[in-house]
């Protein structure tokens, strides 16, 4: 796992060179899904931080009791019923795209006197078996949304295009880079709002150049998963 990190951080290196950025304004969450307990462990003592997990139970397996420093992101998204499980565990959710999710999480993040960092993740790629807002209703959505108590609206979310080419998802993520910055700072409600999570392995790069702050990387850091057990 360590050669892995080695080979990830020196890509991400030179792509921030390649664009004029600095490599510390990326923070890379670790994509520990269907990946056991122990290599959470062996991730956490060669420097990983934060952690994103698709499933809320499998992430309550990995992550409770709550490690210091260790952070623990939603990917995926959240069934209704699952949010009360998703607080207790997670220090931020990047999935939210729908109001009756963000209504509910402020009612249980008061409960759990707790505060949530959110993004809201856009359909970007416009294609219909991802999930998130639709470039269409995103601004109006992130717009409507209340003066929040306790979450924190941090920024946006997407998945590039499934086309096996890195170059195509440019689009989407140079859309999600001017959406985040029309709406940042726009109200006191976005003054946090500075996030873009966006770029995986295979496109990481046109991510960076992008302006992603924030990179997903799973099985190129962990290795393959076991699909066995988990589909």
């Amino acid at each position: 796992m360590e050669n892995n990190k080695k080979i990830i951080f020196e890509r991400i290196d030179n792509a921030c060179r390649a664009c004029g950025r600095d490599p510390a304004e990326l923070r890379v969450v670790w994509v520990s899904k269907t990946h056991p307990v122990s290599a959470v462990e062996t991730a956490i003592v060669i420097g990983a931080v934060e952690f994103g997990e698709n499933r809320v139970q499998e992430a309550l397996e990995k992550f409770l009791p709550q490690r210091e420093g260790i952070i623990c992101r939603i990917i995926g998204p959240v069934q209704k019923n699952k949010l009360r499980k998703a607080v207790s565990v997670a220090q931020a959710i990047d999935s939210v795209a729908d109001l009756e999710s963000v209504l509910k999480l402020e009612v249980l993040c008061e409960e759990a006197n707790k505060n949530l960092e959110v993004l809201f993740q856009v359909n970007a790629s416009e294609e219909a078996t991802k999930s998130g807002l639709s470039m269409q209703s995103a601004f109006d959505f992130l717009q409507s949304l209340p003066e929040p108590k306790r979450l924190i609206y941090k920024g946006l979310m997407t998945i590039g295009k499934n086309t096996g080419n890195p170059k195509d998802s440019k689009i989407c993520f140079s859309f999600l880079r001017n959406l985040r910055d029309k709406i940042f700072n726009s109200e006191a409600k976005f003054s946090n709002f500075t996030e873009l999570s966006m770029g995986m392995t295979d496109d990481l790069e046109v991510a960076i150049a992008e302006g992603s702050t924030m990179l997903r990387i799973g099985t190129a850091l962990f290795g393959e998963r076991n699909l066995k057990t988990h589909p």
